[in-house]
């Protein structure tokens, strides 16, 4: 199998791993969920999922049901931190990185406009092209 041919194949499986990770988030009341596409932008990742909860035991439930209806999907994560304070809890599945914050420390990041806006350049520079946000 060439690199063109195993990067094709994973588009259909990251659509749908970045629908069941929006759906997890939805049943659990996750709030202001964005779906960025930052491919083009960084290697770490395609799709980042940034949502709030409204307290620190929300952020760990929803970051709990997105890990297990990952699982369900057959899609084993590659870690997930944060999880003990649950302020911020990261997790990390292939092609899709979840954001799960407490209101106040996502406007302290403020990672929307971090990845909205493109990188920062030097004066008289081309501007970096910004994230999407996605439409699911």
């Amino acid at each position: 199998m060439t690199p063109a041919t195993v990067k094709r194949s994973r588009k259909r499986p990251q659509r749908q791993l970045r629908s069941v990770v929006v759906e997890a988030l939805e049943d659990m009341k996750a709030v202001n969920v964005k779906v960025l596409d930052v491919r083009g932008l960084t290697d770490i990742t395609d799709t980042m999922v940034i949502a709030s909860g409204t307290s620190d035991r929300h952020v760990r439930s929803v970051a709990d049901r997105v890990l297990e209806k990952a699982r369900e999907a057959g899609v084993r994560p590659f870690g997930i931190e944060g999880e003990r304070d649950g302020e911020w809890v990261l997790v990390d599945l292939p092609d899709v990185l979840v954001h799960i914050m407490l209101p106040r420390v996502r406007e302290l990041y403020g990672l929307e406009k971090l990845w909205d806006s493109g990188a920062v350049t030097p004066q008289g520079a081309a501007a970096a092209p910004a994230a999407r946000v996605v439409e699911v």
